[in-house]
């Protein structure tokens, strides 16, 4: 019988003994064994002289000591190969129990990102369909704003002349990312700064978090200077500064020549805009020819302020 069939067989298990079983107790087994499935006892079993034959061979080997280590030495690097390939296969099937979880994740993944990117397209469609009145004023204020551009420059010789509409910059704290701004918008800085005078434009940066641009009206009010001591919300603060045409208190003007002392009180407000002094009295024509100025350079003034936060959001 060739090597690779004794390793077939398992020994031990046909001689119904353990591997530590003695010669003796291995013989006393082949006898019992032995007797049981002689051929001679057992002629209508085909099989029976084949089983005495693996006896004689188990017998053979087993009491013969340097083949029976090799048996045994062979029979151990067999069963540690199979239990190799039981743990081989343990891992085959956990790989592929694995590789079909991720693939069934992948699956859903690419479900739900398709359903997100169908709700999208939804969204889309809904805004193009029913318009954005943010997108829309965003973009009324930037035509007026490149409609400006096509003004010819005022000469620079008339600036004295058109007065400067008062303009603040607000800072406040706000982390990167809040949606709410700190608790500032166009909104609420308008009608904190409304108190002290006509609010005529409110810039909140879109890029920058914590700053805006408030201009007020030609026509200063006589609170306009205390503008500087608003600080807005308590559980967030901010600071004021100007930027430009802030207003001059002024005193009254007394007329020493006048006969009549009552008429000494002039009716001026005590806070007047530094460009807003008297001047002589100008025809209709002049006036018009002052308010297309003054109107010029407003746009300007507003177009240069828009630029330099611009610039200030990339940079930051």
């Amino acid at each position: 019988m060739p090597p690779s069939d004794i390793m077939k067989l398992d020994l031990y298990g046909l001689l119904d003994v353990t591997v530590e079983a003695t010669e003796k107790e291995i013989v006393s087994a082949y006898r019992k064994k032995a007797r049981k499935c002689h051929p001679d006892k057992n002629p209508d079993n085909p099989k029976a002289a084949e089983l005495f034959h693996e006896l004689s061979k188990a017998l053979e080997l087993l009491t013969d000591a340097a083949a029976r280590a090799a048996y045994d030495k062979a029979l151990k690097a067999k069963k540690a190969a199979e239990l190799r390939h039981r743990e081989l296969d343990s891992k085959r099937k956990k790989l592929k129990e694995d590789l079909e979880a991720r693939e069934d994740s992948a699956e859903q993944q690419n479900k739900t990102e398709a359903a997100a990117k169908k709700n999208l397209e939804a969204e889309i469609e809904r805004l193009r369909k029913e318009g954005n009145k943010l997108l829309e004023t965003e973009q009324e204020l930037l035509r007026e704003s490149l409609k400006q551009q096509t003004v010819v420059t005022v000469d620079s010789s008339d600036d004295d002349d058109v007065p400067v509409s008062p303009k603040i910059k607000v800072k406040w704290k706000a982390r990167k990312g809040d949606e709410s701004n700190g608790g500032y918008d166009k909104n609420n800085l308008e009608a904190l700064f409304s108190q002290y005078g006509d609010v005529a434009f409110v810039l909140v940066s879109a890029k920058k978090s914590g700053s805006a641009i408030i201009e007020f009206d030609k026509s200063p009010s006589s609170k306009l200077l205390e503008v500087e001591y608003e600080d807005g919300l308590p559980h967030n603060p901010f600071t004021v500064s100007w930027l430009s045409g802030k207003p001059q208190k002024s005193k009254p003007h007394v007329n020493r020549t006048s006969i009549n002392p009552a008429a000494d009180e002039q009716p001026y407000s005590s806070y007047i805009h530094a460009s807003e002094f008297a001047k002589p009295a100008s025809t209709s024509d002049n006036d018009f020819e002052s308010l297309v100025l003054r109107k010029m350079r407003q746009a300007e003034e507003r177009k240069r302020l828009i630029e330099q936060m611009q610039r200030e959001d990339e940079e930051g």
